[in-house]
C-alpha cells in the first residue's frame, strides 16, 4: 500500500513529532510506501502575522503542493497527523479533491479548544466547548498568551466549521482514548466517524525488574503536570519512599527549588530515552498526577511496557487507562492527601503491587505494541478505502 502522510512538526521533545515518526517507521517495516509531506514551525520565525493567520486558515500553496504530489505518486490514502498552523485544513481539500480517503489523528483537542488542552488558569476549562466563535479563548488569550495568536486559532476554527470541513471532508477521524473520542462527539464531530486506536510503544524496552524501591515521575514541567500536588504529597512521604523526578520545562526552577527543601525527592533533569527505561523498569511505580485531560500520555504506556504501575489523577484519559488495582491506582486530581494515601496503600501491600506488575506488562501485551497497532491502523485504512 501506497500511503501519504502528513505532519507539521513543533520540534519540541516527544509528542506529535515522535509519534509521527514511529508510525512511519513501523509502516515501512511492513513493506508500505509511505509518501511524507512535512513543514516545520521554524518556518514561522519572522513570518508577517497577517501572513500567517491567512496561511492557518488556509495555506493556497499547501493545497497546490499536495495535489501535484498525489497526483505524482498515487497513493491510496491520506493520513494527516498535525496540520496546525502552517499545513491547515486546505490539505484536506488537496485529498478529497483528488479522490483519496482523509484520515486524521486527534493527537490534542484543538478542532474543541484553542488551546488545544482544554486547560485555563490552572484548571479544567471547557468554555469554548460547542462554542461556533470560540470567543472565550480569545478573551482569556489561551494560545501563547496572546489575543492576536489566539484570535488567529479562531478564525480557522470558525471558518471550517462553518463551511462544513470537519464533517464533510474527512472520512476518519482517530481519536486516542474512548474518553477523547466522547469528546469530540460532544464538540460536533460525527461519532460514526471517530475511531479509537491508541499510541503503542516501538521498540518493546523489556519487562524491568521493578528493585529500586523509588517512584519516579517523567514528564513536562509546566503547571498542567500536577508537580505542586506531587511535591506537596512528597513533603509527607519522602521518609517512606524516595521520589526521582525526571523532564524539564518551564517549571524547572521551581522544582529545582522545591526539591532541595523537601527530604527524599531528587531532580534528575532532562534524560535519554534508554535511561528513562531502565529508571522506569527498576521504579516500584510511576507517579502521573496531570491535570489536564491529556490526549494519551506514553509516558503511561512506557510504564506499561517495562511492568510498573502507575498512579494517576482520575481524569480525562488516565481514568480509561488504568484499571485500579491491576495495572495501577488513582487519586482525586490536585489532592495530595489522596495521592499520599495511595502511595501509602501500595507501600503496605506489596504482594498486590507484585501482582500489577505482571498485568501491567499484560495490558501493553494486549493493547500497544507495534503488532496491535498495525493491526488497528490496517483495518482503519480498509474501511475508509471501501467506503470510498
Amino acid at each position: 500500500m501506497r500511503i501519504l502522510i502528513a505532519h507539521n512538526y513543533y520540534q519540541q521533545p516527544g509528542g506529535e513529532d515522535q509519534v509521527f515518526a514511529i508510525e512511519v517507521t513501523l509502516l515501512e517495516s511492513y513493506g508500505h510506501q509511505v509518501v511524507r509531506y512535512t513543514l516545520d514551525n521554524d518556518q514561522i520565525q519572522g513570518m508577517n502575522p497577517l501572513e500567517l493567520a491567512k496561511k492557518t486558515v488556509w495555506n493556497s500553496q499547501v493545497y497546490q503542493e499536495l495535489r501535484s504530489l498525489i497526483r505524482q505518486e498515487q497513493p491510496q490514502i491520506a493520513h494527516f497527523h498535525n496540520t496546525f498552523p502552517l499545513i491547515s485544513p486546505a490539505a484536506y481539500y488537496a485529498a478529497k479533491d483528488e479522490g483519496i480517503p482523509v484520515i486524521q489523528t486527534l493527537h490534542n483537542y484543538r478542532l474543541l479548544c484553542p488551546n488545544a488542552t482544554f486547560f485555563r488558569e490552572g484548571r479544567i476549562c471547557e468554555d469554548c466547548m460547542g462554542q461556533l466563535i470560540p470567543i472565550p479563548g480569545v478573551i482569556h488569550a489561551c494560545y501563547r498568551e496572546s489575543r492576536t495568536a489566539t484570535a488567529t486559532v479562531t478564525m480557522m476554527l470558525t471558518t471550517h466549521r462553518a463551511v462544513g470541513t470537519w464533517v464533510n471532508c474527512l472520512d476518519t477521524y482517530i481519536a486516542l482514548t474512548e474518553f477523547a473520542r466522547q469528546k469530540f462527539i460532544q464538540g460536533g464531530l460525527p461519532a460514526e466517524k471517530i475511531v479509537v486506536k491508541p499510541n503503542f510503544v516501538h521498540p518493546d524496552p523489556g519487562l524491568g525488574e521493578g528493585r529500586g524501591n523509588y517512584a519516579l515521575f517523567v514528564g513536562r514541567l509546566s503547571p498542567e503536570k500536577g508537580l505542586d500536588t506531587l511535591l506537596q504529597a512528597w513533603k509527607k512521604l519522602g521518609s517512606k519512599i524516595p521520589l526521582k523526578i525526571v523532564g524539564d520545562g518551564s517549571l524547572t526552577s521551581q522544582v529545582s527549588q522545591a526539591v532541595a527543601q523537601i527530604s527524599g525527592v531528587e531532580y534528575l533533569g532532562r534524560k535519554p530515552i534508554a535511561e528513562i527505561y531502565r529508571l522506569m523498569g527498576e521504579a516500584a511505580f510511576l507517579v502521573f498526577p496531570s491535570e489536564w485531560y491529556e490526549g494519551q500520555p506514553r509516558t503511561i504506556l512506557e510504564s506499561f511496557a517495562v511492568g510498573t504501575p502507575v498512579i494517576a489523577s482520575n481524569l480525562g484519559a488516565m481514568s480509561s487507562l488504568i484499571n485500579p488495582y491491576h495495572t495501577g491506582l488513582h487519586f482525586r486530581p490536585g489532592d495530595s492527601e489522596d495521592l499520599t494515601a495511595q502511595v501509602e496503600w501500595v507501600l503496605s501491600h506489596p504482594t498486590e503491587l507484585t501482582q500489577m506488575r505482571q498485568e501491567a506488562r499484560a495490558e501493553f501485551e494486549a493493547k500497544y505494541t507495534a503488532t496491535e497497532n498495525y493491526r488497528r491502523l490496517m483495518d482503519i485504512y480498509q474501511k475508509a478505502m471501501d467506503s470510498r
